[in-house]
């Protein structure tokens, strides 16, 4: 009986101590605190009760079924290292069934990949060198075949799935995914959100109870009877520039003397300009930002909008407003329309055209398309044409070339870094957006040669951050010191530039109060005199409200929002979450209300239910 418990005839032990190994560098990684004795009680018993139920079952190719185990976790502790090293958070499989994605932004994923991180597939590696020896083969073989003994298999097993259900039950009201999976072990966390999301769903809230007062009072915000700049640029063509990875903190920032942003630079000060203002963005990213910038609604809880029910849905859009006013629609990008679904997200937003790929083709190739130059001189002329019909336009334009990993070739440098900025992300991405805004200079330059500037309202964002903390070493956040000149933090990445240019507005102005992307389709809206009396909207017009409420559904915790003073990041429950001040992203005791994360989740729960209670889109003809 002795001899059946040896360890040296035992694949249990050995492959659970090596999964161990692994769940180290996961913890490392991912916890502020790195690994501690708690992932004996976390991680082990998920172990013990796959490998026992392994030990259970199995008669015949038992050491296969450890190996198969045994990939099938580490690849989980791989995509948890991927994920949080550009989202922040813990990854579920919701995100793992975007997967498809990662193949299409190869580079982008590769540039997140520590050396380090590929420990986790060494003795993967190492059995298969193995496996091509067949006197290591039998011998594995044989000591897998040897059975424990049931009692003691059951005892294991039991105990283990106590362990993990005691891991797992006091720990699932917290609102902190990462502070979830911290204390109930990363393993326990995945099982528990498969099963979790089965069995749990948001309240879903008559559609005849959202409206637009209601979403106003949970807001706590009131419509002006006279508001500011209404109509000021009525009948005026709109344009909107999403600018890639585009943050704030770019704005004015000089580099051994040279600006960085001369051309957006110069745009601040001559017109509207609000410079606390944040990403509504999601997983999705670029194509979430144009869904919210086009809809005023929130992206969906755990997926892109573009892989949501919600392309199902006859949405309520800013194509659809300014059509029913005349316009022209249209919507400009280089890289293919089946990225990220976006087909279908402009068939339900309902633009009159796209370009996209097949328009601009692959000239001057950077990051999944053409240039920005190739971009902005093959879109004005189209523009132009638009201008040239009887009827005013809207187009959307989405910049690209300064994406994520930023990896720029050397023949599209326009400025000189200092060596300290050579070879870090932090360098390739100043470099990529010094870029941007040179060919974004060569395109204002054609709008106004063309005379278009003067006939148009144009707004320019950025679409989401570009450098996340969780991507920085440490060499690159003193870089990011020296550039913001503090700490560099939450509020800083999620920050970014709304300008806008309207002609009959005569003076430069900057906007301090707080707004979101999901602010864009009300602001302009006014601007233009397009009244939204008879569409639900969830942002609000930056003009004339000096108070928002901002939730942030991805990147941080659940429940986190923005408000007028701070940004909140949920821990476990309200009570101990904490708020970063807006001016300087200093640690406040005040900032936020209970009530506000109330009204915040409210929110988004009206506008989930509001979104999933539309009437299906209607098919089109071919």
């Amino acid at each position: 009986m002795r001899k059946e418990f040896d360890i040296r005839n035992r694949p249990f032990l050995g492959f659970s101590f090596v999964l161990l190994l692994k769940s180290a560098v996961a913890w490392f990684v991912v916890f502020s605190d790195g690994p501690s004795w708690s992932i004996l009680l976390t991680e082990i018993p998920f172990f013990f009760i796959v490998f026992g139920l392994i030990e259970w079952m199995a008669s015949k190719r038992k050491f296969l079924y450890y190996m198969v185990a045994n990939l099938f976790i580490s690849v989980i502790y791989f995509a948890v290292l991927m994920y949080y090293k550009y989202y922040g958070v813990i990854v579920t499989y919701h995100a793992l069934e975007q997967a498809d994605k990662v193949t299409k932004v190869g580079e982008s994923t590769y540039s997140l990949l520590d050396p380090y991180y590929l420990f986790i597939f060494v003795d993967i590696i190492v059995f298969m060198f193995y496996m091509f020896r067949p006197k290591y083969i039998t011998r594995w073989k044989d000591r897998g075949m040897k059975r424990m003994n049931r009692t003691v298999l059951f005892g294991i097993i039991s105990g283990s799935i106590a362990l993990c259900l005691f891991s797992i039950w006091p720990n699932h009201a917290s609102m902190n995914e990462n502070k979830k999976a911290e204390s109930m072990g990363i393993l326990n966390y995945e099982l528990y959100t498969l099963f979790a999301d089965s069995t749990e769903s948001e309240e879903m809230i008559d559609s005849k109870d959202i409206t637009q007062a209601s979403i106003n009072e949970a807001k706590g915000i009131t419509e002006p009877v006279s508001p500011q700049y209404w109509a000021a640029a009525k009948g005026k063509n709109l344009i909107v520039v999403q600018m890639e990875s585009f943050q704030t903190f770019l704005i004015g920032l000089k580099i051994d003397g040279q600006e960085i942003t001369p051309n957006i630079n110069k745009m601040v000060k001559n017109e509207l300009y609000f410079d606390n203002f944040y990403s509504s963005a999601g997983q999705g990213t670029t194509s979430d930002a144009e869904f919210v910038v086009n809809t005023s609604l929130y992206i969906p809880h755990h997926e892109a909008a573009t892989s949501s029910k919600y392309m199902d849905k006859s949405l309520p859009s800013l194509p659809k407003l300014m059509k029913a006013q005349g316009y022209e629609t249209a919507t400009f990008h280089t890289n293919s329309v089946e990225f990220w679904n976006r087909e279908a997200l402009y068939k339900t937003l309902d633009f009159d055209k796209y370009y996209d790929q097949a328009f601009y083709g692959d000239d001057d190739h950077i990051a999944f398309g053409s240039s920005d130059e190739v971009l902005f001189a093959k879109t004005v002329p189209e523009l132009v044409r638009l201008d040239a019909e009887e009827n005013p336009f809207y187009a959307m334009v989405i910049s690209m070339s300064a994406h994520h990993p930023y990896k720029l070739p050397e023949s599209k440098f326009k400025i000189k870094l200092p060596e300290r900025f050579e070879g870090t992300l932090v360098g390739d991405y100043i470099q990529s957006q010094n870029y941007a805004d040179y060919a974004m200079g060569q395109f204002l330059d054609d709008l106004k040669t063309r005379g278009l500037w003067e006939n148009s309202v144009v707004v320019f964002y950025g679409d989401h951050q570009g450098l996340p903390l969780y991507s920085l070493g440490s060499d690159e956040k003193d870089l990011m010191k020296e550039s913001v000149g503090r700490e560099y933090g939450y509020t800083d990445m999620f920050n970014l530039p709304f300008i806008v240019h309207a002609p009959g507005i005569g003076q430069p102005a900057i906007f301090s109060q707080t707004g979101g992307q999901i602010d864009i389709l009300p602001t302009v809206a006014n601007l233009l005199g397009v009244s939204l009396e008879d569409q639900i909207h969830f942002g609000e017009d930056l003009f004339n409200h000096k108070t928002n409420l901002l939730p942030v559904r991805h990147f941080l915790p659940k429940g986190s929002f923005i408000n007028d003073s701070s940004m909140y990041l949920t821990g476990v429950s309200y009570a101990d979450g904490t708020n970063y001040n807006l001016t300087d992203n200093s640690i406040t005791k005040e900032g936020s209300t209970e009530a506000q994360f109330n009204a915040v989740n409210k929110l988004l729960n009206m506008s989930n239910s509001y979104i999933l209670q539309l009437p299906d889109v209607a098919p089109k003809d071919e």
